[in-house]
């Protein structure tokens, strides 16, 4: 059984780890509770959450990542920039972000405080032997940062193909669609902080794959972003969105970014596998 297919094993199947995540109960392991704690302690499942953190912020320092009091991240991680996954606290869960060598948090968000999806409440927390990415942001109005936490369909495509997702983290930027130059958009009408066919509400898979990834040919290919309300193009500075090579079974999430001290917007790639 490879890693994909071990891991919707899990979610599906296993281990009763009582998650309110829109009304259904995510079950995290193939076995019983009582087969899990009969098991050698050397030989039981690995009961954590993975978790990729990306510094989205239009801020040019370095960021640490906290799960409640212990720091997870061991280099800080530049603008723009992702860390590996790194095993964490899954279920209700406090995520913080710290400057450089500071230790005073600069945003801190709880995640699983809330049953249902909302803008403001939150989704549920990380999902134990799920993979999830947290992005540091800035809030709406650009006030002061944030985070906000997706769940990463780690499937691997069909031959030929590769998955990409997108996420608008653009401060001050309308709605946007998305998708191949010369095709039909992708996604549509993506607001700030939100993934391109993001859903908030509903039960089933559908609900907790906020950020949802779609299949496109791999090959090389030219992104375009215009703006939701006239179709025009969103201008990017040194456009990383042209000439994109992906690659066949690869898995990318690709979004706009506010730039330090200006208005431009950008674009960052990054790659999960």
């Amino acid at each position: 059984m490879n890693k994909n297919q071990h891991k919707t094993t899990l979610i599906k199947r296993g281990y009763k780890l009582t998650l309110l995540f829109a009304g259904v109960l995510l079950l995290g392991s193939s076995c019983k509770k009582t087969d899990y704690l009969n098991i050698n302690d050397a030989n039981r499942p690995s009961l954590v959450a993975h978790i990729s953190f990306v510094n989205a912020r239009p801020v040019n320092v370095g960021l640490q990542f906290w799960t409640y009091t212990t720091q997870v991240t061991k280099t800080a991680v530049a603008i723009n920039t992702k860390s590996d996954y790194l095993d964490t606290q899954f279920g209700d869960v406090q995520i913080n972000i710290t400057e450089g060598t500071n230790t005073s948090y600069k945003a801190s968000r709880e995640f699983g405080n809330s049953a249902t999806f909302t803008t403001t409440g939150g989704p549920n927390g990380p999902i134990a032997t799920y993979y999830h990415t947290v992005f540091a942001i800035k809030n709406t109005k650009a006030t002061a940062d944030s985070l906000i936490l997706f769940y990463d369909d780690l499937s691997a495509p069909a031959v030929g193909k590769a998955k990409i997702r997108f996420v608008h983290l653009a401060p001050g930027n309308a709605a946007v669609d998305f998708g191949i130059a010369g095709q039909t958009a992708l996604f549509t009408n993506t607001v700030y902080g939100r993934a391109g066919g993001s859903i908030l509400s509903g039960t089933g898979e559908n609900a907790w794959s906020i950020g949802p990834f779609v299949t496109v040919d791999a090959g090389t290919v030219n992104f375009a972003v215009t703006k939701t309300a006239d179709h025009s193009a969103l201008n990017i500075l040194n456009n990383k969105l042209n000439n994109v090579t992906l690659a066949a079974g690869k898995i990318y999430t690709i979004y706009i970014n506010g730039t330090p001290g200006s208005t431009d917007v950008g674009a960052t790639i990054i790659t999960h596998n």
